[in-house]
């Protein structure tokens, strides 16, 4: 299996997930998401939009722990529109980013209704040569190039606009079922005929609007590696996204591993399960939406056994009612909820109750300077988050105050 292309995850959590209506993460919370992700052995997080100017105290940040190698060996990828301009103020608002996605429609729908005449499928493609030549020369190191609605996208125009993104060096395609709008059988013979004719590997991007995000990025990636390319499967912490919402990130996880004829089919060795629960959980409290009861792996029942039938057959060998061990997603620790007195770290601490507070998590201040000094920062992230922080978000302040000071500053 060594010698076959394999399987690696990209997260789009901190790009599509933030994209969700109604919802959205801070921009501490979106860096404790990159922590998570690189110590769960994701491939790569892409992390939000250089072009947006709200995001450029947060991606420089969160690049300045990936030079200290905090962040390693995740790599950060930035997601833009696939225009020579936009490129230019990544760069110049995001200097030091070295991984991007450049995007644009290649559907006749979108084509003719979206765009109202301003390109054309010619323009397209120069559009997006012009971006992905523009990327390398200052300095992108891998470049990911987007067909948006590629499921809708006539085969022979997405291998033409594949194969100018391959001519023009780009790394990936990224295949995206912008409306999931695929199914298993017909993704798994689109992207095979795109892998086959162009050479190139393929990343999938799948929308769960008919339920089908996870099944068909599987199929996909199965049909990218038979046909001897690479794949790389975008993911969501717990399905979040647009609409329906994206793939999510452990069940893909689970599928690969787990489900009927993938067992030659090899997902990259540093992804670590173990992390499942923590990273669900943490995901769901930063977000503010419950995990399902159902959901694979996290949710409450994905264990739960009533029936008479199965609760014996569970009894007497795991295998009989459950594929894969709860231990294995981080599971199986109880939680313990603290009922007695409580000292919390909120936007109005005092310095007393704030020492209290790091004391318990065995973190011990200098003198009340320092004290004071990470006290400031605690305040400013509890304004930030407009809600408690957790204990790996008063540690990570505590360890790295400049990297935080710059993620709570913003320049309007």
């Amino acid at each position: 299996m060594k010698d076959k292309p394999g399987i690696y995850l990209i997260d789009v959590t901190n790009r599509d997930g933030v994209q969700t209506s109604r919802i959205c993460l801070s921009k501490l919370q979106k860096t404790m998401i990159n922590l998570y992700l690189n110590e769960m052995g994701i491939f790569q997080s892409e992390f939000g939009f250089p072009v947006t100017h709200h995001e450029t105290n947060y991606l420089n940040a969160n690049l300045e722990l990936v030079k200290m190698g905090v962040l390693s060996p995740i790599r950060l990828g930035g997601w833009v529109r696939a225009t020579k301009d936009d490129v230019r103020v990544a760069f110049k608002q995001v200097p030091q980013i070295k991984h991007l996605n450049l995007s644009i429609s290649t559907s006749d729908q979108m084509i003719i209704h979206k765009f109202k005449g301003k390109l054309d499928h010619r323009s397209v493609i120069k559009e997006m040569v012009e971006a992905v030549k523009e990327a390398r020369k200052l300095g992108a190191e891998t470049i990911g190039v987007n067909a948006e609605d590629a499921s809708r996208t006539r085969m022979d125009y997405l291998i033409e606009f594949a194969q100018a993104a391959k001519e023009a060096g780009a790394d990936r395609i990224r295949y995206c079922d912008t409306l999931g709008y695929d199914t298993p059988f017909s993704i798994y013979e689109r992207i095979k005929l795109l892998a086959e004719a162009v050479k190139i590997p393929i990343e999938i991007h799948g929308h769960n609007d008919l339920g089908l995000a996870v099944a068909n990025s599987v199929a996909a990636a199965k049909a990218a590696i038979d046909a001897g390319c690479c794949a790389y499967i975008n993911t969501c912490i717990n399905g979040m996204g647009e609409r329906a919402g994206n793939a999510d990130l452990v069940s893909v996880i689970l599928a690969i591993k787990y489900a009927s004829g993938m067992q030659d089919y090899r997902l990259d060795e540093r992804v670590n399960l173990k992390l499942a629960w923590k990273i669900c959980k943490y995901a769901s409290y930063a977000f503010g939406v419950p995990i399902p009861i159902n959901q694979p792996g996290i949710g409450a029942n994905a264990f739960a056994h009533e029936s008479g039938i199965h609760a014996d057959g569970a009894l007497k060998d795991r295998r009989n009612y459950e594929l894969y061990d709860f231990e294995e997603l981080g599971r199986g620790e109880p939680e313990i909820i603290d009922t007695g007195r409580k000292i919390t770290a909120g936007e109005y601490s005092g310095i007393k109750g704030f020492r209290n507070v790091y004391e318990k998590l065995e973190i011990e201040f200098h003198d009340d300077k320092e004290a004071t000094k990470i006290l400031e920062l605690v305040r400013y992230a509890n304004v930030h988050n407009q809600k408690p922080l957790v204990d790996d978000e008063l540690r990570f302040i505590a360890k790295y105050p400049d990297v935080a000071r710059q993620i709570f500053t913003m320049n309007p």
